[in-house]
């Protein structure tokens, strides 16, 4: 308890102060980085956001097939994707599919692959989905 009441009216005026700040940081959009931004988390999926210009350029590669709908190099793309590790958010079956991100020296698919929900909805694993990140919401193929 502060006996003094001038140092009361000044801590109460440095709060009041604080508070107002605070309000208008938030109302006005002064607010931390968009989940969006690579490095960032996805609120959806939990995953880490990354940029499609840091995958491989073999990701990016598949990135530029799937947006121009193919043709793909290997007959299992674009096959439902079962998400049956359960890392990627819940969604009906059918809504997930996948897209093999080719792997130097390898004879066959590799482990790597982009999976795909809604257009803007990309992740990409290169461990054969033990894991995966959320690919930055602007495709990536710019990058």
């Amino acid at each position: 308890m502060i006996n003094n009441p001038k140092a009361a009216r000044i801590v109460a005026v440095v709060v009041i102060a604080m508070l107002v700040i605070t309000l208008a940081a938030s109302l006005f959009g002064c607010a931390a980085a968009k989940p969006s931004e690579a490095g960032g988390t996805d609120p959806d999926s939990g995953l880490t956001f990354v940029a499609a210009a840091d995958l491989p350029a073999e990701a990016r590669d598949t990135l530029k097939l799937i947006d121009q709908g193919g043709p793909y190099p290997y007959s299992r793309d674009g096959v439902v994707f079962g998400n049956f590790e359960k890392i990627l958010p819940k969604q009906d079956r059918g809504y997930y599919h996948e897209y093999t991100v080719k792997t130097p020296g390898e004879s066959d698919r590799g482990a790597r692959r982009i999976v795909t929900g809604k257009p803007d909805e990309r992740y990409y694993t290169d461990d054969h989905y033990k894991s995966f990140r959320r690919i930055a919401a602007d495709g990536g193929t710019d990058g």
